[in-house]
């Protein structure tokens, strides 16, 4: 039996024991719930303004067992939160931010200075090194300033590097070179709260081994100049069947975690090559690859959680960019779970009752608590021994030993 199988098998069977449950019972657990559950900070999702109209999608992204944390999928970035020089428009964003309150979520932010997505204004202009350097630091501090302790994070810096590992042209690196990037994360960290993580963030790092490199020099350069970097952000856009291995994506997360920065994957899809031709066999094979990119935060310490960019095909901004792909989210177009959206969760259900049989035979009934700072203050998850021991010992055990596969035949 192949790795893949061996995965597959004991995710759905985990998958269908969760099913099965759900048709007796309403869930009491869900992906952030059991995230936390195994030591996460989170599990989270995008999110924006055009999505909040729709009564359905709010009803899932509004239960906390499910979610625990949005980042607002555009309305932050440059070309719609300062449009015109000076003229700052927060009204989407703010309803995001706003929404996340009221939900008790964590608020990632994104993004600060970014390539893409600029207005004519900035692109446009021809800047001195001391003009752009103070729009980057008006821009960053607005905007910072704004939101304050909201922002659990921020994304500071998104995708400054190119697929061989040099430096992408942009009106930022043309005027200023690599130290746009420095700049940006000094004025940030100058005006942002001290709880606030400030990240770098990009696509293709678990992917483009020169551009890999290339993000952990750029990681170190930042350190050596004494530029505080809390976070890597890996944007975990994945590609059905061509996901790396799981142990890839545990080296990948841990090369940037050995440089004393928290990792996460934040802005995780798996596409589908071509959504009319996708079989039966490469629905499974999504599930597989969702559950090895779960898999890898869970196996690094310092990964802190997981962000989706969207959880329903319905919203999903892949099929408007690369015509043919898509259904690459855990929620059908019609709300439905996906065998993707089962697999995940069945295999967190494994992964959490195996560390609650380990705790509970090694620990005894002694209670742990564990505490993350946040904007909101401390976040305390505290877990009993006797808790742990909770349901039949002979379920959690079976549970237990299909893990106990997984991680020992991939």
């Amino acid at each position: 039996m192949t790795r893949i199988s061996v995965l597959l098998t004991t995710t759905t069977l985990l998958a269908t024991t969760t099913i099965a449950q759900s048709n007796r019972e309403p869930p009491s657990t869900g992906l952030h719930s059991l995230f936390l559950s195994a030591g996460k900070l989170y599990f989270g999702t995008a999110t924006e303004t055009n999505n909040f109209a729709d009564p359905t999608y709010q009803n899932i992204l509004s239960n906390p067992l499910e979610f625990g944390q949005l980042t607002p999928e555009n309305s932050q970035k440059w070309g719609l939160i300062q449009p015109q020089p000076g003229d700052f428009s927060f009204n989407a964003s703010d309803q995001v931010a706003s929404l996340a309150n009221s939900y008790n979520y964590l608020l990632r932010c994104h993004t600060l200075t970014w390539h893409s997505q600029l207005p004519p204004f900035v692109s446009s202009t021809s800047w001195t090194p001391d003009t752009l350097r103070q729009l980057i630091t008006t821009h960053v501090t607005s905007v910072i300033s704004h939101f304050g302790s909201a922002c659990y994070a921020w994304d500071v810096v998104n995708e400054a590097l190119n697929e061989n590992g040099t430096f992408r042209n942009s009106v930022f690196f043309e005027v200023l070179g690599e130290e746009y990037i420095a700049h940006s994360f000094e004025v940030a960290r100058e005006v942002a709260p001290p709880e606030t993580k400030l990240y770098y963030n990009d696509f293709n790092l678990e992917t483009a081994p020169e551009k890999q490199t290339a993000a952990v020099e750029l990681v170190k350069s930042l350190q050596s100049k004494g530029v505080k970097i809390d976070g890597v952000g890996l944007q975990a856009h994945f590609t059905v069947g061509q996901t790396p291995s799981v142990e890839s994506l545990i080296a990948t997360l841990q090369r940037f975690a050995d440089l004393g920065v928290d990792v996460a994957w934040t802005e995780l899809d798996v596409a589908q090559e071509d959504v009319e031709t996708a079989s039966e066999l490469a629905v499974e094979q999504q599930a597989s690859d969702y559950v090895v990119a779960v898999r890898a935060c869970l196996e690094v310490e310092r990964c802190v959680g997981v962000t989706v960019w969207q959880f329903t095909d319905r919203y999903s901004w892949v099929p408007g960019t690369f015509p043919g792909k898509g259904d690459a989210c855990l929620w059908t177009e019609d709300y439905q779970r996906k065998p993707a959206y089962w697999a995940v969760k069945g295999f967190l259900e494994g992964w959490v009752a195996r560390m609650n049989v380990t705790r509970a035979f090694v620990g005894g009934n002694e209670t742990t608590a564990r505490t993350v700072a946040s904007p909101r203050g401390p976040l305390t998850e505290v877990t009993s021994g006797s808790e742990r021991l909770e349901g039949s010992l002979v379920k959690v055990a079976f549970i237990s030993f299909g893990v106990w596969l997984v991680l020992n035949m991939m």
